[in-house]
């Protein structure tokens, strides 16, 4: 189905200039210092309305966090949160992930988040899916040594690629999930997407991935 897009959003997204970023690649090295200081980078890929990026940034001043998203719309909703809140370590990326070694330097990023991404179900288009080879090696090429990927999808089918394909791939694995909920951990912040899940009461798959030394 063809995305509608809802008339000025784009247009509402530039207005906050201190939070939206549309030539990452002007910014690649140099994002501590936008942020004014050292602390670490965690990423997410494709953020939705932004509201899980959001509570993580309240809860964690001492963390830089930037979201990437190319549906300005629903991006639209974290950005106004952000600013209304007047929060400092956060930024928002409005391009496409697939140039992500364009925005970031090698080493530059700590941790990256993964929340409920297309499945891309059908076998033709696995190379799309954001745990895929090319996107791993992407990742590990502008994480840090040892950098880590957490992943979350509701998909069963996604879950089970992306764990071979973390594993063919040379990452190590840890703090596997099959369903989230049944031991849900005390910092679990829940994706607006994942609390909606979870009330059908469907299962929640998560890992976290380390990235192979360079």
């Amino acid at each position: 189905m063809r995305r509608r897009k809802i008339k000025g959003s784009d247009e509402k997204l530039l207005s906050y200039s201190g939070y939206v970023i549309t030539e990452a690649q002007n910014y690649k090295g140099k994002w501590r210092d936008l942020f004014g200081n050292n602390n670490p980078i965690h990423l997410e890929v494709g953020i939705g309305r932004g509201s899980f990026l959001k509570k993580f940034a309240v809860k964690h001043p001492e963390i830089n966090y930037i979201g990437i998203e190319t549906k300005e719309e629903v991006m639209l909703y974290g950005v106004k949160e952000s600013h209304e809140e007047d929060l400092k370590n956060i930024k928002f990326i409005w391009q496409n992930a697939v140039d992500l070694k364009d925005f970031f330097e090698k080493g530059e990023v700590d941790r990256i988040y993964l929340n409920f991404s297309d499945p891309w179900p059908k076998k033709r288009h696995s190379k799309r899916r954001l745990t895929a080879d090319t996107f791993l090696n992407m990742y590990r090429d502008v994480l840090v040594d040892k950098g880590e990927v957490h992943f979350k999808t509701d998909h069963e089918e996604l879950f089970e690629f992306s764990l071979n394909s973390f594993a063919e791939n040379e990452w190590k694995l840890k703090n596997i999930s099959l369903d989230l909920y049944k031991n849900l951990p005390e910092d679990n912040i829940p994706t607006d997407y994942e609390t909606k899940f979870v009330e059908k009461g469907m299962r929640i798959f998560r890992l976290e991935g380390i990235a192979p030394i360079k």
